[in-house]
């Protein structure tokens, strides 16, 4: 009977020792960016180390771009010299203004001298003729002159919108930091060759990282965004440290609870993903295991 008595003494014993001082595990996790290059070509310029703290904006690799830039030169003579060919339309119609300033001169002298009866009919119907001849000819010169300086113009935007994208394909040859981190990976070295959509180095935020924890269906009704947790980083042995954490995002559907991860509630099958923010310190790694305590 004593022996039964101690059997079962031991087992409460050892339930207790192994229920969760934790309501939820968790890794930790950053916000993390692939990037990739936008341009083909040697990379020139790469002078980034992994573990390197870079700001946002900050020039990481330059891709040769002579070819482009060639072709701008080129373009831009072509713009120069279609620009230089424009009619200049005054001066084109300049002879052909002054004719019909001339002949309406005489057109209003002849009008005075038939009223005087020095002038004929016929004087003044030549006059009239000559006078519509020229400014149906200042017509159609005007109309041609314009028609051509219109499609320069077009051919002209035509141009400069190829500069434009030539200007956008040089900007690209230079590959810069979206975000402010730390470097993770650097996937390619200088002097090798970069193809569109090659990557070339992955940044993290650490400054910022988050907890990634599971939480069964009833826990849930205790959490809500905003709310201020317990997060304890497990650093391997006695090493752990507790930060104060920020739930940020709750995922509005469940999952299987994964292989890695011990709920409170060991029969748990479906398990909800929760972020919780944490403010770095330096310490805090991304893979570490976490532990949330509400």
């Amino acid at each position: 009977m004593k022996r039964i008595v101690y059997i079962v003494a031991a087992m409460l014993a050892v339930s207790c020792g192994t229920e969760a001082k934790f309501d939820a595990q968790g890794t930790f996790e950053a916000t993390e960016v692939i990037i990739s290059s936008e341009a083909a070509g040697r990379i020139l310029s790469f002078d980034i180390k992994e573990g390197m703290t870079i700001d946002a904006g900050e020039p990481l690799a330059v891709i040769d771009s002579v070819q482009l830039h060639l072709q701008r030169s080129q373009l831009e003579a072509q713009l120069s010299a279609l620009l230089n060919s424009r009619p200049d339309v005054q001066t084109q119609v300049a002879s052909l203004r002054e004719q019909i300033a001339t002949l309406k001169v005489e057109q209003r002298r002849i009008e005075n001298m038939l009223r005087d009866g020095a002038a004929t009919e016929k004087q003044k119907d030549d006059v009239d003729a000559q006078i519509r001849i020229l400014e149906s000819q200042l017509s159609a010169t005007l109309s041609t002159l314009n028609t051509n300086t219109s499609t320069i113009n077009s051919n002209a935007e035509a141009i400069r919108v190829q500069i434009s994208a030539l200007d956008d394909r040089i900007a690209k040859c230079r590959a810069t930091s979206p975000i402010s981190g730390t470097v993770l990976v650097k996937y390619a070295q200088e002097g090798e060759l970069a193809t569109v959509g090659k990557p070339l180095v992955k940044i993290a935020d650490l400054g910022n990282i988050y907890l990634r924890a599971y939480f069964t269906s009833d826990q849930l009704a205790s959490i809500k965004l905003g709310d201020e947790v317990t997060v304890t980083a497990d650093f391997g042995g006695e090493e752990r440290y507790d930060y104060v954490g920020r739930v940020a995002w709750i995922s509005p559907e469940s999952e299987f609870t994964p292989k890695t991860i011990q709920t409170k509630d060991s029969r748990a099958n479906l398990v909800y993903a929760v972020k919780i923010a944490v403010e770095n310190d330096g310490r805090l790694k991304i893979g570490l295991a976490g532990e949330v305590k509400l």
